[in-house]
């Protein structure tokens, strides 16, 4: 019995403190001692338990999460003025605008060649696609894209058997130039007209569907103005027709910001 009572821990003698000792709560005590003195001094025993135990000390300080990203300030109401002249074709940014700003409107106002400074200038709008070359004095813009210079002639006229034109082509056709044109280019050996320049671009190709003259146009022009009794060939030799966004010149108001990341192509996350 009192053997049996030494291997239960009931009777006999205490056990010696030691490499050799049994366990028991003696020793079970000094680990958990052992442990707490551990973390206090920031240490990790080794094991998932004393890395709690360290944690919950507050001995060791806990990692800090990642800083939050600072809230994007809020847009305005809206709508956002963007001002386009003929032929510009803005339709995928809007597309774009509409899915990322459902709530802010987008108001899209039709400009004159010959407004499309005015319209910037007196605040009529906020943004403007614009035909280069325009007076940048007050204003802010970016290149989008070139445009191709065409030909437009009527449907049945001896120019159409040629794919493509060059400005020796023209030599004593009459070159009808609109008084605002979108493209300012000089024709050496044309004919000028015996008549006053159309107002318009549209106005101009009916007169060159009537039979008299051609006009050259950016190629969105033609496309825009096309009509049965028209035809329209690239001009090879004659400048590119450039477009722009433009806004005035100052601290770029957000919407404007807005538009000119999505022109630019950045995503819904990015920043400036």
């Amino acid at each position: 019995m009192a053997a049996s009572g030494a291997r239960d821990g009931r009777g006999g003698k205490k056990p010696q403190r030691g490499a050799g000792a049994p366990k028991g709560r003696s020793g079970g005590a000094s680990k958990s001692a052992a442990s707490k003195a551990g973390a206090s001094r920031g240490k990790n025993p080794g094991t998932k338990s004393g890395k709690h135990a360290a944690a919950g000390t507050g001995g060791a300080k806990k990692t800090a999460p990642a800083a939050a990203a600072a809230p994007r300030t809020a847009l305005p109401a809206g709508p956002f003025r963007l001002g386009a002249i003929e032929g510009a074709t803005p339709g995928k940014w809007i597309d774009v605008w509409k899915e990322r700003m459902p709530g802010i409107p987008l108001d899209l106002v039709a400009l004159d060649l010959g407004d499309q400074r005015a319209a910037l200038t007196d605040g009529a709008v906020d943004a403007a696609l614009v035909r280069l070359p325009i007076d940048r004095t007050g204003l802010q813009a970016i290149a989008l894209y070139d445009e191709v210079p065409v030909v437009v002639c009527a449907a049945d006229s001896h120019l159409t058997s040629a794919d493509e034109l060059t400005l020796a082509d023209l030599v004593g056709e009459v070159v009808i130039v609109p008084e605002h044109p979108p493209l300012d280019v000089a024709v050496a050996g044309a004919v000028p007209p015996r008549f006053a320049p159309p107002a318009t671009v549209g106005q101009a190709i009916e007169t060159v569907a009537a039979g008299v003259g051609v006009v050259i146009v950016p190629m969105s022009l033609a496309r825009l103005h096309h009509r049965k009794d028209i035809a329209s060939r690239p001009l090879v030799d004659a400048p590119v027709s450039p477009v722009a966004l433009a806004w005035p010149e100052g601290e770029t108001p957000p919407l404007v910001e807005a538009f000119i990341g999505i022109v630019r192509g950045r995503t819904a996350n990015s920043s400036r």
